[in-house]
């Protein structure tokens, strides 16, 4: 199978009417021949750099294809049809795929169909015949105050004294604080930097999704854990959440994943623990006590109304109780 990576791009090396990066400005589809393979890319570049795609997203698109080529074979791309897509989903199904890897390959597909005939100018399977199948609501998973409480004792007790703990643990500390301070992603709270808050306002200018700039802002206690981890460092690194040693690095999502899982273990807390569930975790206790969804929203850096609606209109079965009580009636006189 073709091998590809969108940390080893470079344009597709075929016969095209303008060399840059691949891509033909002329109205002449690309020569036939063209396989998925030798496309991807130039499609991983496009994605990254053109639509602003995150690291991420740009290692899912990567990973789909490879499903793609893996299921179908490297098809040239005008000879994709409908029959590859019911025989793609046909044997992601023989493997127990489940319902949100089916979708991520499909919808890795769709994009890349997208950008074969917006872009690239092919002739290719219409990329609205690619039908992502309909995910199932699925409940928020958050922390409860109790659990919060408990995370943050597993991490660095009440009772110890911060200037004579760990530093890994003060570390761990300051970022769980962070999250739960700013409802930030993990992306986002480990791309700050030294200068990157104003400790006066509470707040940071940070780079969000979409390579969108945004404003968010801080607890006092959050800062409070910040300035604490920070008088504790004796390396002069620009990065605020850095890796120890000689040469401290920026530290990395994974890496984070590892000490929060551990940190929940030792809590007790049986609910997966992750920096996106404190990020949830913020949202709800924000909608609890009252916080309009409209507020939510720019807190989360959310750029429509939609998608905390969709996650968290439903959970505050108390607002919805009273709201049923005082609303419901067909006593009232009719005007």
């Amino acid at each position: 199978m073709s091998q590809f990576s969108p940390q080893s791009l470079s344009p597709v090396n075929v016969h095209r009417s303008t060399p840059v990066s691949g891509i033909p400005t002329g109205p002449e589809p690309w020569q036939a021949g063209l396989t998925i393979s030798a496309l991807a890319p130039v499609f991983l570049e496009w994605a990254r750099y053109e639509m602003r795609r995150a690291p991420a997203t740009i290692t899912r698109y990567q990973d789909s294809l490879r499903w793609v080529v893996r299921d179908l074979g490297d098809l040239e791309i005008t000879s994709l049809h409908r029959g590859h897509l019911l025989r793609l989903r046909a044997r992601m199904e023989g493997r127990g795929c489940g319902e949100a890897r089916t979708a991520g390959v499909l919808n890795a597909l769709r994009s890349f169909l997208k950008f074969a005939r917006d872009v690239g100018r092919i002739n290719c399977l219409d990329p609205r015949d690619v039908r992502v199948p309909r995910m199932p609501k699925r409940d928020v998973i958050y922390l409860t105050p109790d659990e919060v409480r408990a995370l943050r004792e597993a991490i660095l007790p009440a009772r110890e004294d911060w200037q004579q703990s760990r530093f890994l643990q003060l570390r761990l500390r300051a970022l769980i604080e962070v999250l739960l301070g700013t409802g930030a992603r993990i992306s986002e709270a480990l791309a700050l930097d030294r200068t990157s808050i104003d400790f006066e306002r509470r707040e940071a200018k940070i780079v969000g999704k979409g390579n969108k700039e945004r404003i968010i802002f801080f607890t006092a206690e959050s800062l409070l854990w910040v300035e604490r981890y920070l008088s504790r460092r004796r390396d002069d690194a620009e990065a605020i959440f850095v890796t120890q040693g000689d040469s401290p690095k920026r530290m990395t999502g994974d890496l984070i994943k590892r000490l929060l899982y551990a940190a929940a273990r030792r809590a007790g807390i049986t609910k997966p623990v992750t920096p996106h569930i404190l990020r949830h975790t913020m949202a709800t206790a924000l909608l609890f006590n009252g916080c309009p969804i409209g507020h939510i929203k720019e807190l989360l850096g959310h750029e429509r109304l939609d998608p905390p609606c969709r996650y968290y209109l439903g959970l505050d079965r108390r607002a919805a109780k009273a709201a049923h009580e005082k609303f419901l009636t067909y006593d009232k006189a009719e005007e």
